[in-house]
């Protein structure tokens, strides 16, 4: 990244730490649930390949065509849920979004071998300055609005309920999810989802 190597670093281990709880996440819950914990950890653990520094580990030329083949078959996966819009659109922007940096970082593309990847900087970056400016605008609004639902509520208990049930974890239940295990820290699954939308934004300015 353009803060030199302790910021792609700092990068990576957010967004693998943000991937790995992700995994957690997939191990309960019901199955949409999981599927989308699943699918919010392999977007950690892209992102966070490819935040590694390249004075540290340069990829090699071909790792790029497998990050795009990848993601985009995760986008292909994201498809059909996203039709009924809400996070499951996010899922496949956010796919998109890795498919559009894979070839913009290409050596093919940037002339370099391997001296476009996102932890080293945008001297050769291939990108196109209309998308990727969509793409920043778009996750601007998306960080501010997960940082807002982390922001502490003081919410009335609603009808019935007694004050402290599991309503109200600072007014919203992020993904509908509810009850024990991970699923029952909505606020946590938020801060990660807030963390890679930060990490996407940074890799974004690369380009």
């Amino acid at each position: 990244m353009h803060g030199g190597t302790q910021v792609g670093w700092l990068l990576m281990a957010l967004c693998a730490a943000s991937g790995a709880y992700c995994l957690l996440r997939a191990r309960t819950g019901t199955r949409q649930e999981r599927r989308t914990a699943r699918s919010e950890a392999l977007m950690g653990f892209g992102m966070a390949a490819m935040a590694v520094p390249a004075a540290v580990l340069s990829p090699p030329d071909w790792a790029w065509a497998v990050y795009a083949a990848l993601f985009g078959a995760a986008a292909v996966r994201a498809l059909r849920p996203a039709l009924r819009g809400g996070h499951h659109l996010h899922h496949l922007v956010g796919s998109l979004a890795m498919v559009y940096m894979a070839v913009a970082m290409a050596p093919a593309m940037t002339g370099g071998g391997g001296g476009g990847h996102a932890g080293h900087g945008a001297a050769g970056a291939g990108g196109i300055p209309l998308l990727t400016g969509a793409l920043l605008v778009y996750y601007v609004f998306y960080v501010l609005g997960s940082a807002g639902r982390l922001l502490p509520v003081t919410a009335a208990a609603p009808t019935g309920g007694a004050p402290g049930s599991g309503a109200g974890l600072g007014g919203y239940d992020a993904e509908g999810f509810r009850g024990g295990g991970a699923h029952g820290r909505p606020e946590i699954a938020t801060a990660c989802r807030l963390t890679m939308g930060i990490g996407m934004f940074a890799m974004l300015l690369t380009l």
